[in-house]
């Protein structure tokens, strides 16, 4: 009996990551959809802005167009973007002439270092003060980690990010206040480690600080909802220690909900970080994202928003995997 049941788990386990990746693909590709139309519907030519508002050579803006395809019409520009963008060509950008397949990558290390390391420390302080505060209810504890986290919600992270640099840079002279690196010093090995955990400080503590409270309330919330339902109180009953009780049966359930944060804190990696890397001049995506949205970059705007869509799709669906890792009645359903 146990065999069987384990095979119809894996069975139906395999049936739920097959439908979660086809949804995912659709989804891939609405939003590939609904990006260019939107990029297209946009105000605004790069064609004039590369040749300069002044500029009212027509053979010169016709050339550049013809360069671009941008000519072609929208449906033409649309299936030849996407049947490069198959293959793992994200075209080359208007403004810079490089390929944004090289422009991305140069970038996208700084954005993820800086996101992942403010994320999973958001997530271990956040979960595991929310879990002490649910633990010790109505203590002075609970009050103060409360209003202090409700208090972070509400600030915002470029604010937060400027206070930082007045204080620690200006002020004190601890920590650089912009870049990933001191210029002219070409640091090697350790020292080299060393200067980006610097540089890195300001930056983290200002993610970490504005994305802990979700992990705060997420995690204090779900463990008094668990610890109220009535098979705790059951199993209280049974003479069950406080401690086996919350290791084994409260701290499985309620920590669902932090992942379900946490993965789509990853999934929008990208966006949640570029002002506090404009704030910290840090050189990810941020700054790439705003060039190309003023300087309507068409090419690279549409392969950054299709990096995005591409990461939110496989992060939401490791996410539901994990969900289901730990809730087998989500595959069932």
């Amino acid at each position: 009996m146990d065999d069987s049941q384990g095979k119809d788990g894996s069975r139906l386990m395999k049936k739920y990551i097959i439908r979660r990746i086809l949804s995912g693909i659709l989804t891939i590709f609405i939003v590939f959809t609904l990006t260019f139309i939107l990029i297209k519907s946009a105000p605004g030519d790069p064609i004039r802005t590369l040749i300069g508002q002044d500029n009212d050579d027509p053979v010169l803006q016709a050339a550049l167009e013809e360069k671009w395809g941008l000519n072609k019409s929208l449906p033409e520009q649309y299936f030849a973007y996407l049947s490069n963008a198959v293959q793992g060509d994200l075209g080359t950008s208007i403004i810079y002439e490089r390929s944004v397949n090289e422009m991305i990558s140069e970038k996208v290390g700084a954005t993820v270092l800086l996101g992942l390391t403010s994320a999973i420390l958001a997530l271990i302080i956040g979960t595991t003060l929310g879990i002490l505060a649910a633990r010790h209810e109505g203590s002075a504890y609970d009050t103060i980690t409360s209003v202090t986290t409700y208090t972070m919600n509400s600030v915002p992270s470029f604010w937060l990010g400027l206070m930082f640099i007045i204080l620690f840079s200006t002020k004190l002279g601890w920590l650089p206040s912009y870049g990933m690196t001191t210029a002219r010093k070409n640091y090697e090995g350790w020292a080299y480690v060393v200067d980006v955990m610097r540089h890195m400080a300001l930056p983290i503590l200002t993610l970490t600080m504005v994305t802990m409270p979700k992990y705060f309330r997420t995690a204090k919330s779900s463990v008094l909802q668990v610890m109220n339902e009535d098979f705790i109180t059951t199993l209280r009953a049974t003479g069950m220690s406080e401690k086996k009780i919350f290791s084994k049966y409260v701290f499985r359930n309620a920590i669902l909900p932090t992942i379900t944060i946490f993965g789509i804190t990853m999934a929008y990696l990208i966006t949640g970080v570029s002002l506090i890397e404009v704030v910290f001049s840090w050189p990810g995506m941020g700054r790439l994202v705003l060039t190309a949205i003023n300087q309507r970059d068409y090419p690279t705007l549409q392969g950054i928003y299709l990096i995005m869509s591409v990461s939110i799709a496989v992060v939401m669906i490791l996410v539901d995997i994990i969900y289901a890792v730990f809730d087998p009645r989500i595959r069932y359903d």
